[in-house]
C-alpha cells in the first residue's frame, strides 16, 4: 500500500478521534445544563464522523485497502466552561496541520487526485479553526454569564447544515 493511503488510514483515526471528543464535550455541556453548546459539539462530533468516512469512500473508490484504527479515550473532564472550547480550538489546528501534511504527501507521490480530494478538507478546517476562534471569543466573553453564549449560538446556528456543498462523498451516507 502507498505510503499515501497509509496516511489517509491514519487519518480515518484521528477524524473519530476527534469525534468521539466532540461527544466528550458535547456532554460536558449538557451535564451543565447549556444545551445550544452540547447541540453545537453533538453537530460537531457528527461531522467528524462524516469526514472520516468521506476518507473511508476515497479509499474504497481508489481501490485500496481500509483501516480503520482505534481511537484513545478522549479527555472527559475540564476545570472550567471555557476549556473545552480551548481543547477543540487546539484539536481542529493539529487537524489542519495533518490536512496539509497529506496534501503535502499526495503531492510529493505524484497523487494528482488525492491532492485535489483533500482541497475540500483544507477549506473545512479553515472556516472551522475561525468558527472555533471565534466561539472561543464569545465564551470567554461571557464566562460569567453563560446563557449569554446560549443566546449566541441559538442566534448563530440557524440553518447549519452537516456536510457543505461539494462535499466528497461518505460512505454509508452522511448524517
Amino acid at each position: 500500500m502507498p505510503a499515501f493511503a497509509d496516511a489517509l488510514n491514519e487519518q480515518i483515526g484521528y477524524e473519530f478521534a476527534a469525534s468521539q471528543q466532540y461527544i466528550a464535550v458535547a456532554a460536558y455541556y449538557d451535564a451543565e445544563t447549556l444545551p445550544q453548546l452540547a447541540a453545537h459539539f453533538y453537530r460537531q462530533a457528527v461531522e467528524e464522523r462524516n469526514h472520516a468516512l468521506m476518507i473511508v469512500q476515497y479509499l474504497l473508490d481508489a481501490d485500496e485497502p481500509v483501516v480503520v484504527p482505534g481511537v484513545a479515550a478522549p479527555q472527559i473532564e475540564f476545570p472550567d466552561a471555557i476549556a473545552p472550547v480551548a481543547l477543540a480550538l487546539a484539536q481542529e489546528k493539529r487537524v489542519t496541520d495533518q490536512i496539509v501534511g497529506l496534501v503535502k504527501l499526495a503531492r510529493e507521490e505524484g497523487e494528482l487526485v488525492g491532492e485535489q480530494f483533500l482541497h475540500w478538507f483544507l477549506q473545512e478546517q479553515r472556516e472551522e479553526v475561525a468558527s472555533m476562534t471565534d466561539l472561543l471569543a464569545v465564551v470567554e466573553r461571557g464566562r460569567d454569564n453563560l446563557l449569554l453564549v446560549e443566546d449566541y449560538l441559538g442566534r448563530a446556528a440557524g440553518g447549519e447544515t452537516a456536510l457543505g456543498a461539494g462535499a466528497p462523498p461518505t460512505a454509508g451516507g452522511a448524517l
